[in-house]
């Protein structure tokens, strides 16, 4: 039996060392796999996504049986016995609203009925958790009741589970990360959350329609509510930083790339705050992964003026050898692998496509192995085994 503190120490010396775009003793693997998990483990998507312990089990047998270096405890996004618990109305649940076996949907709102209204940029501005907490949270939760109408038990109660909900869920994760570290040797990848402000507004607020119309109607509310956002969200973040400083806050970014904004409105709109964020992370030791879902390298030239080491750049649509060329004097690299590959190539094709992004971006390390983006139950077996196996024995410094 292998000594499975020393392989973790192994490990996380060699994650952490590639993340601070140095050398290694081998290319770390980090596989950001979610449904996937539950596919391998012989669950439903469904089951996964009502029974969280199921999930972490998931975690641990692909971690185990992978020899991953690092894994986040629970990849699957939506842990639905707490979205469930308060009424979430913006997520459709497996074996609920949908199929067992399909990943949750996110429910786009329409532009007229957007869970933030046009005219209310004023009240999010002047008191963004105030607002969050007393307009917004009763549009998006079933049973919570707005403000000035009278309580009810299921108002009350939806607090009450939602707070046992969340203390249980992510009180379980320190469980999680011991398990993995003293049952396979495996490192937790992240630790900490964040978003950009502008993606608050796109994603929970306004929605992408309605934030879209705001950039030309009020532009100036949509900068002084993501100025308002910021501090929050980096308060967010470092509530869930690892205080080791050795693995990153991930930040999930979804709307801030082409074609979602121009140029000039990232510049504006999206770049001032989401750079601050970073900046002040960077300051106090913590690094960030930047998750770069989607095209982002027609805004390389904005990311290139973070401080040096301060993110991990995360490649999914983008090209990787052009991020590289770019940033990769600056930033250590992940991902580069497409999904569609990992799901419909063959492990011959897997393996070619590693060894073109190890040969073009890991020869001075400062890479770290994955596809870009998360993986849910379409990722053939087969071609993760070979992701896997290829950089095991090519990837070795």
């Amino acid at each position: 039996m292998p000594d499975m503190e020393q392989l973790y120490q192994q490990r996380l010396a060699r994650y952490v060392t590639a993340m601070r775009n140095e050398k290694p003793d081998r290319v770390p693997l980090r596989p950001f796999v979610a449904e996937f998990t539950a596919k391998y483990a012989g669950y439903t998507d469904q089951e996964v996504s009502q029974d969280y312990q199921k999930a972490f089990a998931a975690a641990r047998k692909c971690a185990a049986d992978f020899d991953w270096d690092a894994v986040v405890g629970n990849m699957v996004y939506v842990w639905s016995g707490l979205t469930q618990a308060i009424g979430l109305k913006y997520y459709a649940v497996p074996g609920v609203e949908i199929p067992p076996d399909t990943g949750f949907q996110y429910r786009e709102p329409a532009e007229d009925n957007a869970w933030m209204k046009p005219d209310e940029y004023d009240l999010l501005i002047s008191d963004p958790t105030g607002y969050l907490f007393n307009v917004w949270l009763p549009r998006v939760a079933e049973d919570v009741v707005p403000i000035g109408q009278p309580s009810s038990f299921r108002s009350n109660l939806s607090f009450l589970k939602g707070g046992m909900s969340m203390l249980g869920y992510f009180g379980s994760f320190g469980e999680q990360a011991a398990r993995l570290r003293n049952e396979s040797g495996t490192v937790s990848a992240i630790s900490g959350i964040l978003k950009a402000p502008l993606d608050i507004l796109a994603d929970k607020l306004r929605g992408y329609k309605g934030m879209c119309s705001d950039l030309f109607r009020q532009p100036k509310k949509v900068e002084a509510a993501c100025e308002a956002l910021a501090p929050h969200l980096l308060h967010v973040a470092l509530g869930g930083a690892d205080p080791d400083k050795n693995v990153p806050i991930t930040v999930w970014l979804h709307r801030g790339c082409p074609p979602f904004l121009s140029h000039a409105q990232f510049e504006k709109f999206f770049w001032p705050t989401m750079k601050w964020i970073i900046e002040e992370l960077w300051e106090r030791g913590h690094q960030t992964l930047w998750y770069a879902e989607g095209e982002w390298n027609p805004v390389l030239k904005w990311i290139a003026e973070l401080p040096e080491q301060s993110i991990v750049y995360h490649v999914d649509k983008g090209d990787i050898l052009e991020v590289h060329r770019a940033v990769g004097e600056k930033f250590c690299l992940s991902g580069g692998i497409p999904n569609d590959v990992l799901a419909f190539g063959t492990p011959e094709e897997v393996r070619e496509c590693c060894k073109r992004v190890i040969d073009g971006v890991a020869r001075d390390g400062g890479y770290i192995m994955d596809a870009g983006a998360i993986m849910q139950d379409d990722a053939k077996v087969e071609n993760l085994r070979a992701m896997t196996d290829f950089t095991h024995q090519y990837g070795v410094y």
